[in-house]
């Protein structure tokens, strides 16, 4: 196993980031909550604020308006080398997190879905390992592609869409995992390793 990175942000979307009604669906970071403990649970993350508050995230099986996919995307996960090459070609409003990914990771290196198709464990302060199960790609959204792009919400979707949304595809949007067994929480500074 090797080591890819500390954990430097954790956070849960409170609410669909996709807002508004066809044709002007949006996408609109504003329902990310960042939070400095995460509950992992067969369900998804919940994430818990620094007063004791529980937050489901949307993609948890739970939430009142759950976009769970039958546990594939209960779990995401970022890299911030991920979100460098993203600002390389679209600009720095793409700041750390901002596609809603629960788990951001420090690394220099990018991550491909092979990298993650072996064993993905969360290393723990307290010496705790938890292994995440079924990494995949998270594939993009128009929407996401679009808000990178800083395409106006009342065009039609051109070449430059279809292409951001090849960029952004094969992982460097993010990845979707799963985890199975009793809840527990990772924090701020725990790594992750793969192998």
């Amino acid at each position: 196993m090797r080591c890819i990175g500390s954990i430097v942000r954790l956070q849960v979307q409170t609410v669909s980031l996709k807002v508004g009604q066809q044709p002007q669906r949006r996408y609109d970071p504003v329902g990310i909550q960042v939070v400095p403990t995460l509950e992992l649970n067969d369900g998804g993350v919940v994430g818990w604020t620094a007063d004791g508050q529980s937050l489901d995230d949307v993609h948890h099986r739970d939430h009142p308006a759950a976009k769970n996919r039958y546990g594939e995307n209960g779990i995401s996960l970022g890299f911030t080398s991920h979100y460098r090459e993203m600002r390389d070609r679209f600009d720095d409003h793409l700041s750390d997190g901002i596609a809603g990914e629960n788990i951001l990771v420090e690394t220099d290196r990018l991550i491909n879905e092979g990298d993650l198709s072996g064993n993905v464990v969360i290393a723990t302060a307290d010496g705790r390992q938890i292994q995440l199960t079924n990494a995949i790609s998270a594939a993009p959204c128009v929407e996401f592609s679009r808000y990178a792009l800083r395409f106006p919400n009342n065009a039609r979707p051109d070449l430059t869409v279809t292409e951001a949304l090849r960029f952004l595809n094969d992982g460097m949007r993010g990845y979707y995992a799963a985890y199975a067994g009793e809840p527990q929480r990772i924090a701020l500074g725990d790594e992750l390793f793969i192998g």
